[in-house]
Parts: structure tokens; C-alpha cells; sequence
């Protein structure tokens, strides 16, 4: 089987769509105004996503509990549900753990193939993270670019 490579656009438009599918699309993003580029991505967290996003992220995962998400988040339940209750823009720390997290969920899904057996895969332990759950690697930096790496190592066919 032969892998085909998307041009360097269209998987980072694809890529930016993702995220911003899973973080509420259109709703959260109006027409035009949807990150395309890294800088614009920080623009719009500098500014802060809104707790909406948060909000839609959560009730569109098919397998995640919330307790899950408690770290790569940085968000207690009782801090989302009065977020989302009270409309506000996130600030820019806790809007670009969000988006990270929208974007390793993304990326999880292009490489998997499906939601569900990204948000399973990001549940389980994971050999070539020394058994650790992704899920919980994603509580830092570091792990996050631990599990991005090991993502694109599964992408690329590399699972060790």
C-alpha cells in the first residue's frame, strides 16, 4: 500500500477545519473567521475561545468521560459547567488547552481513522508511551508533544 501525502495547504487547511469542527465549527467560528494558519489560531486564543466551545467539545465526544478531560484541560466539572452557564471567553491559557486538545483529537482521528477509536485510543494504555494513557500524557506540554510524536509515528507506519 502506498502512502499519499495531502500538499502542505490542504492538510493544514483540513487540519485547522478539524479542530475547529470539534470545537464547535461555524457556531464558534463565523463564516470567515475560522483559524487557517498557526498565527491565526493564536490571534484567536489570545482573544479566548468561547466557553460554548468547550461545552460542544464535550457533549460531541462519543467515548471520553469528562473526568478525562479534567487534566488535559486544566478545568474542574463545576468550573465548565459555570463557564458554559455564564457565556464567557476563556482566558488565552486555558483557551489554547482546549484548542490542543481539539487538535490532538483531530489529528487522533485522521491517523485512526474514526472519533471513536481516537478517543478509545487516547483512553487505553499505549505501549510506545511506556504504557501510559495519552489521555493523561496530555495534562503537560511535554507529554502533549510526546503523544503528537507518537501519533505521527503511527501515521507514518513507525510503531515503536
Amino acid at each position: 500500500m502506498t502512502r499519499v501525502d495531502l500538499p502542505i495547504a490542504g492538510a493544514e487547511e483540513h487540519k485547522f477545519a478539524a479542530i475547529s469542527e470539534f470545537l464547535g465549527g461555524s457556531r464558534i467560528f463565523p463564516k470567515g473567521h475560522r483559524p487557517t494558519t498557526d498565527l491565526e489560531a493564536h490571534e484567536a486564543l489570545v482573544r479566548g475561545l468561547p466557553g460554548v466551545s468547550v461545552g460542544y467539545l464535550v457533549d460531541h465526544l462519543q467515548h471520553l468521560e469528562w473526568q478525562a478531560l479534567e487534566g488535559p484541560i486544566a478545568m474542574s466539572l463545576r468550573t465548565f459547567q459555570r463557564v458554559k452557564r455564564e457565556k464567557k471567553l476563556l482566558d488565552p491559557d486555558r483557551s489554547s488547552r482546549v484548542w490542543k486538545f481539539a487538535e490532538v483529537l483531530a489529528k487522533a482521528t485522521s491517523v485512526l481513522g474514526s472519533q471513536q477509536k481516537a478517543e478509545e485510543w487516547l483512553a487505553r494504555p499505549a505501549q510506545g508511551l511506556n504504557g501510559h494513557r495519552p489521555i493523561d500524557l496530555l495534562a503537560t506540554q511535554t507529554g502533549t508533544e510526546l503523544v503528537e510524536q507518537f501519533l505521527e509515528r503511527l501515521d507514518y507506519g513507525v510503531y515503536v
